[in-house]
């Protein structure tokens, strides 16, 4: 008579496969146990994150598409679903609306701005003062020039003159970071001894500048005019320079720096009396 297949035990209720799979290989007791089970779960940890993170990806992909395609008035979050080949309630696991889809695109954009603008900073640094600011606003234009679908991305929304979509602290986050990628100018035109008030005027004409002329280059009127934009950039440069490093005697902006301090004494004079 055949002698009976042994029973197999099943384990424990509760026990995690993990253990039995450490228990049975021999991987020890105690500490050993623990520190497996312990691997096991950041493993599927990080496996969680790295899966939502291309999710996350693709749903950014996708309305970046819709976006360029659509503008943000004609996109909706259904739309993005769509095409990251999701259902749009998917996508409120990530997103409450497609305006914060709008900001975490913005916001990457802006990231990698300044990566670019800082980093040629960094690599500069050794330079002279003026070729500093020639590089870190170089790096500025060249960032937009070689991208513009981010330039399109900072101006979709914009209905009219007045910005909406976003919310106020949202709004601000991503305002600071475009003049986080401002600063290095700044700081360059101050180290070259220009007036703070006339410095902060001068990174506002110098974006203005690049906006302008990346508009013209990207939408190609700039061929009305038989200009290259990057040589009126240049150009531009070299006049910014020329005015910063003028004699102090016929330096605008110390001249400009020093009415404007007068101008706001003279405010806190009258101010002053007033009260």
């Amino acid at each position: 008579m055949s002698k009976p297949p042994a029973r197999t035990v099943p384990p424990p209720r509760g026990r995690a496969p993990e253990v039995e799979q450490a228990l049975s290989a021999g991987e020890g007791e105690g500490d050993t146990i623990v520190d497996t089970i312990g691997d096991t779960h950041r493993a599927r940890a990080a496996r969680r994150m790295t899966v939502a993170d291309v999710k996350r990806s693709l749903v950014l992909a996708a309305a970046r598409s819709a976006f360029l395609e659509l503008g943000l008035e004609g996109t909706s979050l259904r739309e993005i679903a769509r095409r990251a080949g999701y259902s749009p309630g998917a996508l409120y696991s990530y997103f409450a609306n497609k305006e914060e889809v709008y900001g975490a695109l913005l916001g990457e954009s802006l990231e990698r701005l300044n990566q670019a603008v800082h980093g040629a900073q960094r690599q500069a640094a050794a330079t002279p003062l003026d070729v500093l600011l020639r590089t870190t606003a170089q790096a500025f234009f060249e960032f937009y020039r070689d991208h513009p679908q981010d330039l399109d991305l900072g101006f979709y929304l914009f209905q009219g003159v007045r910005p909406r979509g976003l919310t106020p602290r949202l709004n601000e986050a991503l305002n600071r970071r475009l003049q986080d990628a401002l600063e290095p100018m700044r700081e360059g035109l101050l180290a070259l001894g220009t007036a703070p008030a006339c410095a902060q005027a001068e990174v506002t004409g110098l974006f203005a500048h690049i906006v302008g002329l990346l508009v013209l280059h990207h939408t190609q009127r700039i061929r009305l005019f038989r200009q290259d934009a990057q040589e009126l950039f240049a150009r531009y440069l070299d006049e910014l320079v020329r005015r910063v490093l003028a004699p102090p005697g016929k330096a605008p902006h110390r001249a400009a720096g020093q009415a404007s301090q007068d101008r706001r004494d003279g405010r806190d004079r009258r101010d002053s009396r007033a009260s």
